[in-house]
């Protein structure tokens, strides 16, 4: 099975970032328990990398661009599809996300070694920026419930 650190990162999060337990592991010990759980130490490292790298940027600034839109670059285009960078955009208009977070999630979208990023793989990407950034709590709730949530059931 071929890993990669979105891979690593989704397992962190699910398993033992986003866990209300007490007890947090340090990184050695994570490292230990991915690699149990067959993760591949290149990928195990890269994963950390990029963790620390979203945790050492600042919280972005809050930006008021009213009516402004979003160019993307090239490069951009190719690692994110239109669904994708609609799904940005869904979630900026909803304000889920201000356009300075939104540039966080497509940093941190960048800064992954991956060809091309499903929908479901920016969906993970933008709870672990939101999860990350101080004030975003309802934002983090928000699209954590639309995740996870099942739709509604309809009586008829």
């Amino acid at each position: 099975m071929k890993e990669n650190v979105l891979d690593v990162l989704m397992y962190l999060f699910e398993n033992y970032i986003d866990d209300d337990t007490e007890l947090e592991p340090d990184r050695e010990q994570l490292q230990d328990l991915l690699l149990d759980a067959g993760f591949p130490v290149a990928e195990i490292h890269k994963a950390f990398d990029w963790l620390e790298n979203l945790a050492g940027q600042d919280s972005p600034q809050t930006v008021h661009a009213g009516s402004a839109l979003r160019l993307y670059t090239e490069a951009e285009m190719n690692r994110m599809d239109a669904e994708s960078r609609g799904f940005l955009l869904f979630l900026e208009q909803n304000g889920v996300l201000s356009p300075a977070t939104r540039e966080v999630v497509i940093n941190r979208i960048m800064d992954l070694d991956a060809e091309d990023i499903s929908l479901e793989e920016i969906k993970w990407i933008t709870l672990m920026v939101l999860f990350n950034q101080p004030g975003q709590e309802a934002a983090y709730t928000w699209l954590e419930n639309m995740m996870f949530d099942s739709p509604p059931e309809y009586l008829h």
